[in-house]
């Protein structure tokens, strides 16, 4: 099994062009994510492709959209530390130019000899991203 696909609902009239300019420039800048308009079940959509396996987060319009009050997210899993650290870098970048961009930098957590790397970062979008890495001694423990 793997991921394939997650709907975030916003209120209608969010999705105008300039919201989806500015989602697609960032996602793309920072996670190399392309997005594209599409119609699902007869609404204009917006769909960001996330890989090469066509797994994608889809944002549509609702008149009951969704509420992430809290710290729900989305975890990204990469390979190295210096990936984590990058995706960071990257955000931090956006950030200096966009308040909006919303980042949790955590200290590593260390369970045994497991040493995760994770920050979270929500921009736009109605939930959280966290990008994490896994180490066992220094070394990867899975890699995407």
């Amino acid at each position: 099994m793997r991921f394939n696909h997650m709907e975030l609902t916003f209120a209608r009239g969010t999705l105008d062009d300039t919201f989806r300019k500015e989602v697609d420039a960032f996602y793309s800048d920072v996670f190399g994510w392309t997005g594209i308009d599409t119609e699902v079940v007869g609404q204009l959509t917006h769909i960001l492709l996330t890989g090469e396996h066509g797994d994608f987060i889809l944002l549509a319009e609702s008149s009951k959209p969704m509420q992430s009050p809290g710290y729900d997210h989305l975890g990204l899993l990469h390979s190295t530390r210096a990936e984590v650290d990058a995706r960071l870098a990257k955000c931090k970048q956006w950030q200096e130019q966009d308040e909006r961009v919303q980042i949790k930098d955590y200290d590593d957590l260390v369970t045994g000899d497991l040493v995760t790397r994770a920050f979270y970062v929500r921009y736009l979008l109605p939930i959280w991203f966290d990008v994490q890495c896994m180490e066992r001694g220094g070394e990867p423990v899975s890699a995407p």
